[in-house]
């Protein structure tokens, strides 16, 4: 009898067992989606995070090194939603600029375009730096590789004609260090193409005091004219202080891609998780509160739609059945 029942308990343990553990294995067989975005002091996280908010379905925002790494990891097929800057995403699309050597990236599809994201020039206020051609001689962050403001000040240095000898040196910092090197003095200004208010340029100016500059004048005018990616952009007076002026430069857009390759149910989803309740979308960071959807759906896109996006589009009448193809 001691034996019978000796068995029956090692097979009730073991029946337990198996079923605590099958929870955990279980909720293991759904991987999350990841959404890649860029430095955590930047907008593009906290949209991530915004996103996988909206979804019912295991989600992280990823920090990456930003839009260039971003694109070429969906390329790669490394990832399968990711943030990137408008012009960025054009020249992965056509395999130009920094992207020659990829080649036109005929695998790569939007989602929806984001808010504006200035071209922002932090300086220290002693720098001695008023206009955007008094960096040259100077040290400057231009942002580490596969970042989105590297990949704009790169076009802005080729547009005015300097080279990396027209300054003192360049930095190759992220976002999250940039600040801190402003103040303590080891760069004088410091470049970043993001949303408005961003924690990194608030610490530069609450720590600091280092000033915004306006980023003006014809060759600027000449970029925005010849490139459709760009924008006049400014950033409101007051946003990091009372005594903080409107600031006037150039900008671009984020923008929400993914590959073609991305289950077209899972972008669908998220897209209508997004604008089934759209306010509270927006309500995540200021620099999105101006958005449309009629503005979302084709600014700053040039990559194809996904056909996940362009189901959900059509469904809500803001597409006809042909457009977009």
């Amino acid at each position: 009898m001691r034996s019978v029942m000796n068995v029956s308990t090692r097979l009730l343990a073991a029946l337990l067992v198996g079923l605590l553990l099958s929870g955990p294995v279980a909720a293991q067989d759904e991987a999350p989606l990841v959404i890649a975005t860029a430095s955590p002091a930047g907008v593009y996280h906290v949209v991530g995070r915004a996103l996988c908010r909206t979804i019912e379905t295991p989600c992280r925002a990823q920090p990456t090194e930003g839009s260039s790494a971003n694109l070429r990891a969906l390329r790669r097929g490394e990832l399968e939603i990711a943030l990137a800057q408008s012009d960025l995403h054009l020249y992965a699309t056509l395999g130009t600029e920094g992207f020659q050597k990829d080649g036109a990236d005929d695998s790569l599809r939007s989602v929806f375009s984001l808010h504006n994201e200035p071209f922002t020039l932090v300086v220290r206020r002693d720098a001695g730096i008023h206009r955007l051609e008094d960096i040259t001689g100077r040290v400057v962050n231009i942002g580490n590789p596969g970042s989105g403001q590297r990949g704009t000040m790169l076009r802005l240095m080729d547009a005015e004609g300097w080279s990396r000898s027209d300054f003192r040196s360049l930095h190759n910092l992220p976002a999250d260090q940039q600040a801190l090197e402003l103040c303590h003095g080891n760069i004088d200004a410091m470049v970043y193409t993001v949303g408005h208010p961003n924690a990194s340029v608030a610490k530069a100016i609450r720590l600091c005091d280092a000033v915004l500059v306006d980023v003006e004048g014809d060759i600027i005018d000449l970029l925005v004219d010849a490139y459709p990616y760009f924008t006049r952009a400014w950033i409101p007076a007051d946003i990091y202080g009372p005594d903080q002026p409107a600031v006037h430069t150039f900008g671009v857009k984020g923008t929400l891609v993914a590959s073609a390759d991305t289950d077209p149910d899972l972008v669908y989803r998220l897209v209508a998780a997004v604008f089934n309740d759209f306010e509270r979308f927006k309500a995540a960071h200021p620099a999105l509160g101006v958005l449309t959807p009629e503005e979302m759906i084709r600014d700053g896109l040039t990559a194809p739609l996904h056909e996940g996006a362009l189901r959900y589009y059509r469904e809500r009448g803001w597409l006809e059945p042909t457009e977009a193809d």
